[in-house]
């Protein structure tokens, strides 16, 4: 189950904090938003070896409102993503993608009246091709309950909207909204 947060993000502030960045290409082999199968590579960004890992990635539709679905993701062999993302309908999502440490708490059982935290990541997708100019952060959460201390970069929450999915950003680019 993956349960994560979307927001708009502003500013430059965030860049001082990233740790790891990549470069990723994604397209979309089936887009029906119920069910969307998605193939992913990812580089690490300004590595000129080539040490690319793929992904093909199942989705389920959300029944809460978009924080939550179900997520199904295996590993593929990078050549054989290459030829998948030439079969993909629609545009490719081309990114890059910028980590940042965020601390998570999370709420203790009822019968504790405390909270507890846990180490999580802001990742920030900043957007290249047709969807340039548009950066977005999406923070994974162990719990839907989990909370974090937003920052101020977290502009707008756009968890759920369907305009900001990477899929909708396939068939209706960014650019292309003005």
């Amino acid at each position: 189950m993956e349960i994560e947060r979307k927001y708009i993000v502003i500013g430059n502030q965030w860049r001082e904090k990233v740790v790891a960045s990549w470069r990723i290409c994604q397209g979309y082999l089936q887009d029906d938003p119920k069910r969307t199968v998605r193939v992913r590579t990812r580089i690490p960004a300004g590595d000129s070896e080539g040490k690319s890992k793929a992904y093909l990635t199942i989705k389920t539709e959300s029944t809460d409102g978009g924080l939550s679905r179900q997520e199904f993701e295996y590993p593929l062999p990078p050549d054989d993503a290459e030829q998948l993302l030439g079969l993909c309908k629609n545009s490719l999502i081309v990114k890059t993608r910028h980590i940042i440490p965020v601390v998570l708490s999370l709420p203790e059982p009822e019968e504790s009246s405390g909270k507890h935290t846990v180490e999580g990541k802001i990742e920030i997708d900043e957007f290249d091709g047709d969807n340039k100019g548009l950066i977005l952060a999406e923070v994974e959460l162990p719990d839907a309950k989990a909370v974090f201390e937003r920052p101020d970069y977290l502009l707008e929450e756009v968890t759920g909207i369907e305009r900001y999915y990477n899929l909708y950003l396939s068939k209706h680019p960014y650019q292309s909204w003005f």
